[in-house]
């Protein structure tokens, strides 16, 4: 591969010429290397990424991840994922050798990490360094499975922090009615929360909708799309899930009320956003709300958590909301069973009626 001395700025430049996976013939060059040295290292580490070696650095292979994985998962992960990279793995890992990096060194980056401070000056949340091991983790199990990798040093040292906690918040029926009755001040607003409480959507969901997604002969709102403003641009994206993809049946006044909204919506068109704004505004009013009606502050995300109460209270089945807020029905049962009071006692109660019933025949 050629390097050539540029006498003009006294640096080094490397051209390099390899051959793709379609057997096209390709050429790349890099300018800028203040010594030869330099240069045969950056034209090494493109031959080792070339032939996909595993004697590659830490950074070269984040090159590799990303070309494999960019376009598998959606803007908003990816964006998630490359910052946890640029920030928390390269600095430390960068320029050692994938091949060379064993358990002790995951465990000095996991102790770095645990005294690491967020931008508020606060220690990092376990969630968070979870969140941090998992990529790391990720990014070895991709080397091991499709680049020859012997093993994940991630996956020996084991995790740090822990999952989410399961607790949640969420509003009473009498709650809810004192927060909606202080925002309907804003038509936007109140109209928003209406939709996010009487139909457990998420937020994205909520600020995809357009009038196309609503029949009002069926009364009934579709579910297809999510909102994410990402770098300082709107862009829409498939639901969370396979699963968030639905069909919500909407109650009589709620079908009525968004007519009425989207009335008010002079000139809007069929595929136009019916909640023009953004996660921060819904926030803001959120605090506005419950600070003027005197209720407890919960997250955006809670109202899903108060439709899914609400529904568990009624009486209705796990499957039967799940359908409904677009999880998996063991999902309901499992984040959800602290408000099934009554389960345990009513299968015994059966359970003791069968029994009695049995030994009466007998």
């Amino acid at each position: 591969m050629p390097i050539y001395k540029e006498t003009k700025t006294n640096t080094w430049r490397v051209v390099f010429r390899y051959t793709n996976w379609r057997g096209q013939r390709k050429q790349s060059q890099k300018r800028g290397f203040s010594t030869k040295k330099e240069a045969q290292q950056w034209e090494r580490e493109q031959m080792l990424k070339v032939n996909s070696d595993i004697d590659m650095t830490f950074a070269s292979f984040v090159e590799t991840y990303t070309a494999d994985m960019k376009n598998r998962v959606k803007e908003n992960t990816w964006h998630t994922k490359e910052h946890i990279i640029r920030t928390k793995l390269l600095p430390y890992f960068g320029d050692r050798k994938m091949a060379e990096i064993v358990p002790r060194d995951i465990i000095a980056w996991q102790n770095e990490m645990l005294k690491g401070k967020d931008k508020n000056g606060r220690p990092y949340s376990p969630v968070y360094l979870k969140t941090l091991h998992n990529q790391l983790s990720s990014l070895f199990n991709h080397a091991v499975k499709y680049y020859g990798l012997r093993e994940n040093p991630a996956s020996k040292v084991g995790n740090m922090g822990k999952a989410q906690a399961k607790e949640m918040s969420f509003w009473t029926q009498e709650e809810y009615k004192k927060f909606s009755e202080e925002i309907m001040d804003k038509p936007l607003s109140f109209y928003a929360f209406e939709m996010l409480y009487w139909c457990g959507i998420r937020e994205g969901e909520l600020l995809a909708l357009t009038p196309a997604d609503f029949d009002f002969d069926k009364q009934t709102v579709s579910i297809t799309k999510s909102f994410q403003r990402l770098n300082g641009r709107d862009i829409i994206t498939d639901p969370k899930t396979p699963k968030s993809k639905r069909v919500i049946k909407l109650p009589d006044f709620l079908a009525e009320e968004m007519q009425d909204y989207i009335r008010q919506l002079y000139g809007i068109e069929k595929t136009d956003r019916l909640f023009d704004v953004t996660k921060s505004y819904l926030y803001r009013e959120m605090i506005r709300g419950a600070e003027a009606a005197g209720v407890k502050r919960i997250r955006i995300h809670d109202l899903r958590h108060s439709h899914i109460s609400l529904l568990i209270e009624m009486g209705f089945s796990a499957v039967a909301i799940a359908d409904r807020v677009g999880h998996e029905s063991i999902d309901i049962t499992y984040r959800y069973a602290h408000l099934f009071p009554s389960t345990q006692s009513d299968m015994a109660d059966k359970l003791s009626e069968l029994h009695k019933e049995e030994k009466y025949v007998g």
